[in-house]
C-alpha cells in the first residue's frame, strides 16, 4: 500500500491535538479544566493556542485567582482598584506575584537633571497595602490598610507602615512552648510566608514587598518574642548610601497563655545600606520608582530568590561599612601626622626664638 498520502507522523500529531482541543466545548475548557490550574501552568496554557490564549485570558478566571492567592484584596475598595488596572485581575497579578527583580540605581546626576520619572513629586498620594500571613498553607492573617502620603507628618517622619494597632493581636494555631523557641524559630523559618503587595490606586500599579519566606527568624534576648524577618531589596541612587535600600517586613510573635502563638506585630521600614531609616518623602522616591519598573516586566516566582539578594545586600552593605572603616582610618592617619608635623613647626619656632636671646 502507498503511504505518501499520508501525513507525517508530528503532523498528524498535531493535526490530532488542534482537533482534540476543538473537540471539546470551549465552556468545559473554561470551567472544569482552566479553573483547575494554578496561575503559571493558565499563562503558559495560554501560549500553546489562540483559542486556549481567548480563553485563559478570562477576567473572571484571573480575579479568582487573585482572590484565592491574596485573600485581603477581596475588599470592595481594593477589588474597584484592581478593575481599573489595564487589564485588570491579569495585570494586577503580573505586578505582584512574582519577586521584585534587579532594578539597576540611578545615578545622581540623571535624577538631579529630571530625567527620573516626572511624578516622583507628586506620587502617589496613597498607598494600599494588602498583607497575607500562611503557616503551612493556613490563613493566620490577611489585611488592609491605607496610608496617605500628602501630610508633612508622613514625609518627614521615618518611613514605617504598621499593620496593626498597638494593642492588637491575631492567635494562630502554632504552638509555643517555653523552652523550646529554637524548635519554634525552626518551624517559623520553614513553614511561615508572607505577601506584602503595595498598591499605588492613583497610578493603578502594584509590587510585592515581600520575599514570600522568612530571611531570618531569631528571639529577643529581652522580651522573648521571636522576631520573623522578611524584606526585598530596591534600588535608589548610584553612588550614595540609598543605592541599595532595604524594605524590611517585621513580624513579632509571642506565646499566650493557653500555649499557642499570637501575632503581635507587622511593620514595615526602608533603611539605607548605612542602617539609616529614610523618611517618608526619600521612602515614596524610592518605592515609586520601583512601581514604575514593575510596569511591562514579566517573570516567575523562583525559590530562594528573595534570600538571595538579600545575602547579595548584606555583603554590599559589609563592603561598603569597610571602605568607610578605611577611609577614617586614613584621614584619622593624616589628621594625627598634620598634628605632629604642626607640634613640630610650632616648637621650631619656640626654639629659634629662644636661640635669638641667648
Amino acid at each position: 500500500m502507498a503511504c505518501s498520502s499520508h501525513l507525517p507522523p508530528f503532523a498528524a500529531a498535531d493535526e490530532a491535538s488542534s482537533a482534540s482541543i476543538s473537540a471539546v466545548h470551549p465552556d468545559i475548557i473554561q470551567t472544569h479544566i482552566l479553573t483547575r490550574l494554578d496561575a503559571p501552568t493558565l499563562a503558559s496554557a495560554a501560549c500553546t493556542s489562540s483559542e486556549l490564549h481567548a480563553l485563559a485570558s478570562h477576567q473572571l478566571l484571573w480575579a479568582n485567582i487573585c482572590y484565592s492567592t491574596w485573600p485581603s484584596i477581596t475588599t470592595p475598595r481594593v477589588r474597584q482598584v484592581i478593575s481599573t488596572f489595564p487589564d485588570g485581575p491579569i495585570s494586577f497579578f503580573s505586578d505582584s506575584f512574582p519577586l521584585l527583580g534587579n532594578l539597576n540605581p540611578t545615578t545622581t546626576a540623571a535624577t538631579s537633571s529630571g530625567l527620573a520619572p516626572k511624578h516622583h513629586q507628586d506620587h502617589p498620594y496613597e498607598l494600599i497595602s494588602a498583607v497575607d500571613i500562611y503557616h503551612r498553607g493556613k490563613l493566620i492573617l490577611s489585611k488592609v490598610i491605607e496610608t496617605e502620603t500628602v501630610t508633612g507628618w508622613f514625609r518627614c517622619s521615618p518611613f514605617r507602615l504598621d499593620l496593626m494597632d498597638p494593642k492588637d493581636v491575631v492567635p494562630t494555631h502554632i504552638k509555643y512552648q517555653e523552652g523550646l523557641e529554637a524548635d519554634t524559630c525552626r518551624e517559623l523559618g520553614d513553614d511561615l510566608t508572607l505577601s506584602w503587595i503595595l498598591i499605588d490606586p492613583t497610578g493603578r500599579r502594584a509590587l510585592n514587598l515581600s520575599s514570600h519566606a522568612p530571611l531570618s527568624v531569631k528571639r529577643h534576648w529581652l522580651s522573648g518574642e521571636l522576631h520573623v524577618q522578611f524584606a526585598s531589596i530596591l534600588a535608589g541612587e548610584k553612588g550614595t548610601a540609598s543605592e541599595h535600600v532595604l524594605c524590611g517586613i517585621l513580624v513579632t510573635c509571642g506565646g499566650s497563655e493557653g500555649g499557642e502563638m499570637q501575632v503581635r506585630e507587622v511593620s514595615l521600614q526602608v533603611e539605607d545600606m548605612d542602617g539609616m531609616h529614610l523618611n517618608g518623602r526619600e521612602g515614596l522616591v524610592i518605592l515609586d520608582r520601583a512601581l514604575e519598573g514593575r510596569r511591562g516586566r514579566k517573570g516567575r516566582r523562583r525559590v530562594g530568590e528573595g534570600k538571595k539578594r538579600y545575602e547579595e545586600y548584606l555583603q554590599r552593605k559589609k563592603e561598603r561599612k569597610e571602605r568607610k572603616l578605611r577611609t577614617e582610618g586614613t584621614l584619622d592617619t593624616l589628621c594625627v601626622a598634620f598634628g605632629v608635623f604642626g607640634f613640630f613647626i610650632f616648637w621650631s619656632y619656640i626654639l629659634c626664638r629662644l636661640s635669638l636671646f641667648f
